[in-house]
């Protein structure tokens, strides 16, 4: 893929195509209640890209794995203002809700969660600072590197019978719901496609 720039034109692009998404939200079937951020960004070169997070080795689940900036929502929050939280905490970014450009379809975990991927547009990428209780590194993916060829990878598992999905980035493998999130926001958000990600795989280690 081309690089992308970050501009206007992009910004009302995406705007566009997810207003003309029909999201598909999911029964909670007894699931936790999740948000992320996948905010669209300039990697410091005039291209877009998104930002991605490694979690603090210290954490007690999913400690080192890389992530969108997210969480679960606490009581009496919505999955707009969770996403705003977590954001302001884990990379002190002050989103306000009309940064907000639209939604994507829930994902379900194999660790019991049901999250909701909101994209926020944002050019303030100077301000992004690691809270080091929660992440190890803030990274910036061009969206050039996830349209390259062969990305992402979908690799059949025994133990199911659904694809895993994968994206190999930053010089490892970025798995679902990470991976899945990412990839539907290229496919529905970027390029406009009717694209649905439930029905991708973890990798079997993260079933728990």
């Amino acid at each position: 893929m081309e690089p992308v720039a970050f501009d206007a034109a992009l910004r009302a692009r995406l705007t566009r195509n997810l207003a003309r998404s029909e999201h598909a939200p999911l029964a909670e079937r007894g699931l936790k209640r999740a948000a992320v951020c996948v905010i669209v960004t300039d990697d410091g070169r005039g291209e877009a890209a998104l930002v991605l997070t490694r979690r603090a080795e210290r954490l007690s689940t999913h400690s080192g794995q890389f992530a969108l900036p997210g969480g679960r929502l606490e009581r009496g929050e919505s999955a707009l203002e969770a996403a705003r939280r977590e954001a302001r905490e884990e990379i002190g970014l002050e989103l306000a809700p009309e940064d907000f450009l639209g939604r994507l379809d829930d994902y379900p975990t194999r660790s019991g969660y049901l999250i909701t991927p909101l994209v926020a547009w944002c050019a303030r990428t100077s301000r992004l600072v690691a809270n080091p209780a929660e992440v190890a590194r803030i990274y910036r993916v061009a969206l050039a590197d996830l349209g390259r060829p062969g990305s992402p990878e979908f690799v059949a598992i025994p133990e199911s019978g659904q694809p895993v999905v994968r994206y190999p980035l930053l010089g490892t493998l970025i798995h679902a719901p990470t991976a899945a999130v990412m990839y539907q926001f290229m496919e529905v958000a970027l390029l406009g496609r009717a694209t649905r990600v439930a029905h991708l795989e973890q990798p079997v280690w993260a079933w728990r």
